[in-house]
């Protein structure tokens, strides 16, 4: 399921320095975080679907790539998205 324009809106306002702000390295983590929950939901009911898997893991290997980037930067903001996302800590 893809994301709605009011849901990119919400996460934009709530994790950017302004509410256009779509680039920074924390709206597009929490982009990423709804992307892969409606993936999962959906790879769980159609376990055979092999190119949806494909895209799941590019997913959420762009994550972990620019959650490794936010980690170098700031660690307590790093700390405070995985907390607010839900996200476990294990980007080494």
């Amino acid at each position: 399921m893809a994301v709605t324009k009011e849901r990119k809106a919400e996460l934009m306002k709530q994790y950017g320095k302004s509410e256009h702000d779509s680039g920074s390295a924390n709206v597009q983590v929490a982009l990423l975080t709804e992307r892969i929950k409606g993936l999962t939901e959906h790879v769980k009911q159609h376990p055979h679907d092999h190119h949806t898997r494909r895209g799941l893991l590019m997913l959420v290997g762009q994550r972990r790539r620019l959650l490794s980037y936010i980690k170098k930067q700031d660690i307590e903001e790093y700390r405070a998205l995985i907390k607010s996302l839900g996200i476990r800590d294990n980007i080494q």
